[in-house]
């Protein structure tokens, strides 16, 4: 059985957490809120589903304080939090909310990132313009603004990939063939999100890896990545993650300076970028938060260390120790069970913990019997994940796929 990381030393009793979330997730629900109560921090959520997130928590021993904001504006951020108790940090996981926390952080004085950076990282046309400006990579991109017509921009190299500028998650991600397939998918997503601004840019073809950083404004560490299997064109859906201790260092240490001309150095990073046939490493997309979908739950017990409470820790101050005395003989394999068309979900496994000839298991749910749902393409069609933690990749890809394919989930029309 693997053991639970052993919490950090320091407690911080009486000191007030501020955590800014949209919808729950199991990041917070199941890492970093626990994380905080073993820390003895004062936990303030301050949310804009306040509802939802009393509805996450109900079955805590001492349930967070939990406050109705506007969230996406710093600015009511900003009243709410003067009003109440005085922040000893402000924090997020979420990656539409990275620039207005860095922001209400800079206000009050307190440790966090930078917001310049934080921008740069969530709208990726501005990752593509300061990655060009600094010599390390040019990206053909173009911006369309609600309305605009897609069959003026010029030159685009097809099959491109069009997304949504500050998009999350695969949502209205495609790669299109031809100029008639641009404006077909455009005219998709409008229907749905008439004031998207979407992104138009040249498709890097590579082997998709993602690089997981953590920093303290001073130092940042490394914890290694994922090697992500992902489905086949137009969506761009990720199918299995395996954990990668270390990439060659020289893919490493041109994702890592890419991060450093964005400006990103501070808490918890999940970087998506393939590597080319030439050995190059271009950047998918820099999500300046904790990786998710349970990866992080997963790479806290690969690591051995005490992952939530390492991050939160640089936003009361505190600086990363010089080894964060993470364990190397363990890899994982994670398989999503994903919905193949619209319908309610009948039946499907339950979720569990078990050891498995010495490998931990685990089985999630995302979609609870009974609920129905459109076929979306993306990420949002995940049925469940189930996530093997052991020595040895090849066993545990066994187990995962015998899983799989062993167990059924009936959706009906």
């Amino acid at each position: 059985m693997i053991e639970s990381p052993a919490p950090v030393q320091e407690d911080s009793f009486g000191m007030r957490l501020y955590l800014l979330a949209l919808n729950p997730t199991d990041s917070v629900t199941e890492g970093f809120l626990p994380a905080a109560a073993r820390r003895g921090l004062e936990v303030t959520v301050l949310t804009d589903s306040a509802a939802a997130h009393r509805e996450a928590y109900k079955d805590f021993p001492q349930l967070p304080e939990i406050r109705e904001c506007a969230v996406r504006d710093f600015r009511e951020v900003i009243g709410e939090i003067s009003r109440q108790h005085a922040p000893d940090a402000v924090f997020t996981n979420s990656d539409h909310l990275q620039t207005q926390a860095s922001l209400v952080a800079q206000y009050f004085g307190l440790p966090g990132k930078d917001w310049q950076a934080a921008f740069r990282a969530k709208n990726k046309a501005e990752t593509r313009r300061c990655l060009r400006a600094a010599g390390l990579d040019t990206v053909w991109a173009a911006e369309l603004a609600p309305g605009q017509d897609p069959a003026a921009l010029t030159d685009i190299p097809f099959p491109c990939v069009v997304k949504p500028r500050e998009g999350v998650a695969s949502e209205d991600v495609a790669l299109v063939d031809d100029l008639a397939g641009l404006v077909r998918f455009v005219t998709e997503v409008r229907e749905r999100r008439s004031d998207v601004v979407l992104l138009v840019e040249e498709f890097l073809a590579g082997d998709l890896r993602t690089l997981e950083t953590l920093g303290d404004g001073r130092t940042r560490q490394v914890l290694g990545g994922f090697r992500t299997a992902i489905s086949e064109p137009p969506a761009f859906i990720e199918l299995s993650l395996e954990f990668v201790g270390a990439h060659p260092q020289a893919i490493t240490d041109q994702v890592l300076a890419q991060l450093d001309a964005l400006g990103v150095g501070f808490g918890a990073c999940h970087t998506e970028f393939v590597v080319q046939d030439d050995g190059r490493a271009r950047l998918i997309e820099v999500n300046y938060r904790a990786i998710g979908d349970r990866m992080d739950l997963a790479l806290e017990q690969i690591l051995g260390i005490p992952y939530f409470e390492q991050v939160l820790r640089v936003y009361l101050g505190e600086p990363l120790p010089a080894d964060l005395g993470a364990r190397t003989d363990l890899t994982s394999y994670s398989l999503y069970a994903c919905a193949d068309r619209a319908g309610t979900l009948k039946a499907a496994p339950k979720p569990f913990d078990r050891v498995v000839d010495g490998i931990a298991l685990s089985y999630r749910t995302f979609r609870e019997v009974g609920e129905e749902h459109p076929h979306y393409a993306t990420n949002r069609d995940y049925l469940g994940i189930i996530q093997g933690i052991g020595p040895d990749q090849a066993a545990l890809q066994q187990v995962a796929a015998a899983f799989l394919r062993d167990n059924v989930w009936d959706i009906q029309p």
